[in-house]
């Protein structure tokens, strides 16, 4: 499988079949910190958060627990610049997921203002 481009994830937004999952850790998720080169701190709207720390501690079992069965479920990841999620997505592959790496991730993200983003941790927590 081929890594995914900004415009075909952005196409893909609101399918069903597709969890986006950023692999950064919970406090770059939720904008509160963040790489100084982004123009705004945050994560792509929609998606789940499993930072690859925790990400590689897990069983198969675990992962699905956390982002639903792998049978058939595609799954992007992404991080700040796509070196993280690049282990994250053979992390899930080898967990059963047809994984794809979304390499401009939020450095390229951030950028673009008509994207749709989000902050905060899920909850209001």
């Amino acid at each position: 499988m081929t890594d995914i481009e900004r415009d075909e994830l952005v196409r893909r937004l609101d399918d069903g079949t597709l969890t986006i999952v950023d692999v950064r850790s919970e406090e770059e998720y939720a904008g509160e910190l963040g790489a100084r080169c982004d123009p705004k701190q945050g994560r792509i709207a929609g998606a789940v958060n499993l930072d690859l720390q925790e990400l590689m501690e897990l069983t198969a079992p675990e992962i699905e627990a956390r982002l639903g069965p792998a049978a058939g479920a595609e799954v992007v990841a992404y991080c700040h610049s796509g070196s993280r999620s690049a282990l994250a997505v053979q992390i899930l592959r080898e967990a059963g997921y047809h994984a794809r790496n979304y390499t401009g991730s939020w450095h390229e993200w951030s950028r673009d203002d008509s994207l749709p983003s989000e902050t905060g941790r899920p909850g209001g927590s």
